[in-house]
């Protein structure tokens, strides 16, 4: 399967397209403001009319799941879901068949300074391709000066 991602600000799906907003960003914050990711997978012909599991994780920089706040306490922050995608009368045999996915993430409240990776598994399998990195602007009076060497 092919997946193409993108980081925006707000996405949506209507009459099997996407429809994105303030998208293409690899930068954000320091302070949390709402999020999405707009992906569309690419599924092959002979893989129609199966179901297909997906989970987006998200990571920092050590490839350590990121944790959130939820019902249960502390939990590495993990999106889930399933689609299935039928071939629709008359499409020419061999054609992909394209699910466009829009979810909404919200404003997440992320170390500022840090970089973090969303990973995408499709039926428990994941691919390079199928990552999304973006960073976390330091604080204002927090940003790091390039080193210096001695002084002369």
């Amino acid at each position: 399967m092919r997946v193409t991602m993108m980081l925006c600000d707000h996405a949506q799906v209507a009459e099997g397209k996407l429809f994105i907003s303030g998208g293409g960003w690899s930068v954000t914050g320091p302070l949390p403001s709402p999020s999405a990711l707009a992906l569309k997978i690419e599924v092959p012909w002979d893989q129609a009319n199966t179901p297909i599991k997906f989970a987006l994780g998200l990571v920092d920089q050590d490839g350590k799941p990121v944790q959130q706040q939820g019902p249960l306490g502390l939990q590495p922050l993990r999106l889930e879901g399933q689609v299935e995608v039928g071939r629709p009368p008359g499409l020419m045999p061999g054609t992909p068949l394209d699910v466009p996915l829009a979810i909404g993430v919200g404003a997440l409240p992320l170390a500022p300074g840090g970089r973090f990776t969303w990973r995408l598994e499709l039926n428990g399998r994941t691919e390079e391709s199928w990552q999304l990195s973006f960073s976390v602007r330091a604080l204002p009076g927090n940003v790091q000066s390039a080193p210096q060497g001695p002084a002369e």
